[in-house]
């Protein structure tokens, strides 16, 4: 609560915050000091004379006195937790903790703890890190916690994410090139194509063609007419369609997609474009983590007897 944009959301949430404890306390003081009402004779009445819905009676009977202490208990404790913690507003409390001082610290004891371990990852090729059971075990878990959420924890991706487990690599697959992607991130960018290629009706055609290139049912009609129309398209996918790793650029013939491989969704992408990013996690990470991790995920299509599977997408 210490990124306020100005002073006045610092004294709001301090008054709410007093206001709350304090209307609290002098509601239970209140009900605290409440009579039981007698009856002519000074017995003690069995109701309040309220009632609701012709039947419905509220009994003449005080709050117990442990209720009323642990109330007042609970108050004594909010109070000493807005002295001692941050709950105040900006005020940072007589302790001076703060969640980001101890992740900082926990984080600081974790590389004194494990440093020298990941150090030694560094010191080793990436290939034989992934030899290694127990670098595999640490990189397994470094994908679940940082990597599984786009690329799911089988590491076979979505829509939009990557199948990590084939052999199938926009920017190449060699181990120094997965490490980089990870260090540095990636941002891939497909123009949009739909106004270079002319009319709705070209678009159709050139889908016709590029669904073809893999050997993906197609209209051979189309297909006919959108071969020349894929000259626009060739700077970036080549004459021959097989992409460039350079640049990130898809295999258009390989029958993987990214996004789908239906006509819809090939014609969508050729008329709105893509879009995606892929963050940089050199910096949080470390590069001692991130050649551990790097070697797992080059694992998961190089490994000695493991399935290579392609998946489309």
């Amino acid at each position: 609560m210490s990124d306020f944009t100005n002073g006045f959301w610092n004294w709001y949430i301090c008054l709410i915050t007093v206001l709350g404890i304090a209307g609290c306390a002098i509601l239970l003081w209140t009900q605290s000091r409440h009579k039981v009402r007698l009856d002519e004779d000074g017995q003690q009445e069995k109701t309040t004379g309220h009632v609701w819905d012709e039947d419905l009676t509220e009994l003449n009977t005080p709050m117990p006195r442990w209720w009323m202490v642990m109330f007042y208990l609970t108050i004594v404790f909010g109070v000493g937790y807005l002295v001692l913690y941050p709950g105040l507003g900006s005020y940072a409390g007589r302790l001076g903790w703060a969640s980001t001082t101890q992740y900082k610290r926990e984080l600081a004891k974790a590389d004194a703890d494990y440093g020298p371990l990941f150090a030694q990852y560094l010191k080793r090729d990436i290939k034989d890190v992934a030899r290694d059971p127990q670098a595999h075990a640490i990189g397994e878990r470094l994908f679940l916690t940082y990597c599984a959420q786009c690329h799911g924890s089988d590491a076979r991706g979505n829509k939009g994410y990557p199948n990590l487990t084939d052999n199938d690599w926009l920017y190449g697959g060699d181990p120094s090139v997965i490490k980089e992607t990870i260090m540095k991130g990636r941002h891939g960018q497909m123009p949009p194509m739909g106004a270079a290629l002319g009319s709705d009706t070209d678009v159709e055609n050139v889908a016709h063609y590029v669904l073809s290139l893999s050997g993906a049912p197609a209209d051979p009609i189309k297909v006919a007419f959108g071969k020349p129309k894929f000259a626009a398209c060739a700077a970036c996918h080549g004459a021959d369609a097989h992409g460039n790793q350079m640049i990130g650029s898809a295999n258009l013939t390989d029958k993987i997609w990214l996004y789908g491989g239906s006509p819809e969704t090939v014609m969508e992408t050729i008329r709105k474009g893509r879009s995606s990013t892929m963050p940089a996690w050199g910096e949080f990470l470390g590069e001692a983590k991130v050649h551990v991790l790097a070697a797992y995920v080059w694992s998961l299509s190089n490994t000695p007897g493991a399935q290579h599977e392609v998946a489309e997408r």
